[in-house]
């Protein structure tokens, strides 16, 4: 009897085993659950840091009610991005400098600021393709265009130059106008507050935006071209993210085939000249 039950007990283990077996076999053939692409940071969301001072690439459009919108053909291009990988936008809007501190941590998906694709950058994050091909300027005061000839000229102790800190424009700045007084200013809007008001001589500003402030302040003079290899901007991308740097990438290939991108820079251009605020929104 109790041989019986020994061999009956034998049998069970076996079985058992086996059944262990054919369930490890199975869990390894059978496909996991493939990984989200994109919204890793806050899943089902496309998180998007942005430097809102920067008309007409983003900025605050201010409605007859007092509030406050944030604008600019950055951010359609970056809602358009959302909607076509079907994730929800969220903005996070702070200075230019911190956009770049974000996208090094990899604390957002996307840095989009009007970003040239700088080689010096590219080891913090990587680079969609251009989406908007613009130039930069060299910008002054009316009344202050006798003191620059051409580019040469800004190169002088007597004269203080500013430029955005963190910027394409503040390397440009410290290439050409290395001898003067270089000033670092964290927004936009307090580079041309300054230069208005004719306590700096001269401003280093990517050229859709100068022309932009042009139309709304008389008294800045946009100079002359400043001569950049990479012209143009693109999106700051979470580094080693290749699924979510494709679905960028695919995004701006549409946008600029379909007319929305042109739509999106007509708009923004359009929005600049109303009432418009600049800076970080308390």
């Amino acid at each position: 009897m109790k041989k019986v039950l020994a061999i009956a007990l034998a049998l069970v283990m076996v079985l058992g085993l086996a059944a262990c077996g054919g369930s490890k076999t199975s869990t390894t053939t059978t496909p996991a659950e493939p990984a989200a692409k994109y919204g890793e940071i806050n899943p089902g969301k496309l998180t998007v840091a942005t430097s809102p001072d920067f008309a007409p690439y983003e900025f605050y459009t201010v409605g007859s009610d007092g509030t406050y919108t944030l604008a600019g053909f950055d951010m359609a291009l970056a809602q358009y991005i959302a909607d076509d990988m079907g994730l929800e936008l969220e903005v996070i809007p702070m200075d230019f400098d911190g956009v770049l501190a974000e996208l090094a941590a990899q604390t957002v998906d996307l840095g989009i600021a009007g970003l040239s694709p700088d080689p010096d950058r590219m080891d913090k994050m990587d680079f969609s393709d251009i989406y908007y091909e613009g130039g930069q300027s060299f910008c002054v005061k009316k009344g202050n265009e006798s003191l620059f000839a051409d580019l040469a000229a800004t190169n002088d102790s007597q004269y203080s130059v500013a430029a955005q800190n963190g910027s394409i424009q503040m390397k440009l700045a410290q290439e050409h106008s290395a001898n003067a007084d270089i000033i670092a200013l964290t927004k936009v809007t307090d580079i041309i507050a300054e230069l208005i008001s004719g306590k700096i001589d001269g401003a280093y500003i990517e050229t859709a935006v100068a022309e932009s402030y042009a139309k709304n302040y008389p008294d800045l003079v946009v100079m002359f071209e400043v001569p950049y290899d990479v012209e143009g901007s693109a999106i700051g991308v979470s580094k080693g993210n290749a699924d979510l740097l494709a679905g960028v990438n695919a995004a701006i290939a549409k946008a600029l085939s379909d007319g929305s991108m042109d739509q999106f820079v007509a708009d923004a251009n359009e929005a600049a000249t109303g009432e418009i605020f600049e800076g970080l929104v308390q």
